[in-house]
């Protein structure tokens, strides 16, 4: 059986887990602090893909340290974007939505409609029940997709760590 290996980050917006093999990245989970430690995994696996699921956990180094690296890089406004191998658990729909995610530069937003309106023969409400079906939030950065109006909404983190996100690139593109 394939098996992935996880660990804990602290970040400045919470715990993050994330889970891997030596050579890509599966998941990202933000995680809720009240959480005990104890019982982390089993409610994370109920919100991961089916094909996540299947896999056995054991807590190491994902893909030698590169994804900790790159995630707590950006943390520290280091690092605007990220060059890791990704493995995506979705349809061939939500993968092409995550693909046009990563498409949005650092520090810039697009609205649900903007993205499906580039992908053609789609609706803001499928793009976003795809983002909210990312499982490598920050890497693929479901967090800068905003409504029509501008206004936050919809990120599984929550939008208060969206509102951080999104702050924390606005303020390191400008002082660049």
């Amino acid at each position: 059986m394939a098996s992935l290996r996880w660990e804990l980050l602290n970040t400045p917006i919470g715990s993050v887990l994330i889970a891997g093999t030596a050579t890509e990245l599966h998941a990202i989970e933000l995680l809720e602090e009240e959480l005990p430690r104890d019982t982390l995994l089993p409610p994370l696996l109920e919100r991961w893909p089916r094909s996540l699921r299947k896999l056995e956990l054991s807590r190491g180094s994902v893909m030698g340290g590169i994804a900790r690296a790159q995630i707590e890089a950006y943390f520290a406004g280091a690092r605007l974007g990220f060059d890791l191998a990704l493995a995506f658990h979705g349809t061939p729909y939500q993968q092409r939505v995550w693909q046009e995610l990563r498409r949005i530069p650092y520090g810039e937003t697009r609205s649900y409609g903007q993205i499906a309106g580039n992908l053609g023969r789609t609706s803001p409400r499928a793009v976003g029940m795809a983002s909210h079906r990312n499982h490598l939030p920050i890497v693929v950065p479901c967090h800068r997709v905003i409504a029509a109006d501008g206004s936050l909404s919809g990120f599984a983190g929550g939008l208060a760590r969206k509102r951080w996100l999104l702050d924390h690139e606005a303020g390191q593109r400008r002082l660049r």
